[in-house]
């Protein structure tokens, strides 16, 4: 069974992390966000949940209006072949999340490891990172530094690399 919202932010909030997080109505796109900005500081994300032709399975998060060649990303990340989107049956069985609430914070119901996390170096450069807390209801702000606190806590380090164009 996967996390729900709440047991997210409980975990964040044992590990000692502040976070701030608002309530919205869903957002299932970048541009349906977009109509937050200048109410939540900081980064906000774009996430692509990938697979290669191994099943070998990838979550990249990057700033929300960051170009990503998906015909030479596999290079960039160690994929076996060229990428393709990732089935939402999947996306639901290793993250715990539905289409248009992928999210950096899915890898917590990540137990196996199937995925392996990517995040662009330039999203890595901003010291707050907003992304969905596991619905697309809600937008959670958290420190760059305590998001590789938390992703340290659920056994996932990521790639930090520049996947951008």
């Amino acid at each position: 069974m996967p996390k729900t919202p709440q047991m997210l932010l409980d975990l964040l909030s044992d590990l000692g992390i502040r976070t701030e997080t608002r309530r919205h109505p869903p957002l299932f796109t970048v541009s349906d966000s977009q109509s937050l900005r200048g109410e939540i500081a900081g980064a906000h994300t774009k996430n692509l949940f990938l697979k290669d032709k191994k099943d070998n399975f990838f979550l990249v998060t990057v700033e929300e209006n960051a170009r990503v060649d998906l015909k030479t990303l596999h290079h960039k990340i160690g994929a076996a072949s060229r990428l393709s989107f990732g089935k939402p049956e999947k996306l639901m069985a290793f993250l715990g999340v539905e289409p248009g609430s992928v999210t950096v914070f899915g890898v917590v119901n990540d137990d196996a490891k199937r995925v392996k996390l990517v995040l662009d170096a330039d999203l890595m450069e901003n010291g707050i990172i907003n992304a969905h807390p596991l619905t697309n209801e809600a937008t959670t702000s958290i420190g760059r530094d305590d998001l590789l606190r938390f992703l340290e806590s659920v056994s996932h380090e990521p790639l930090v690399l520049k996947v951008t164009d």
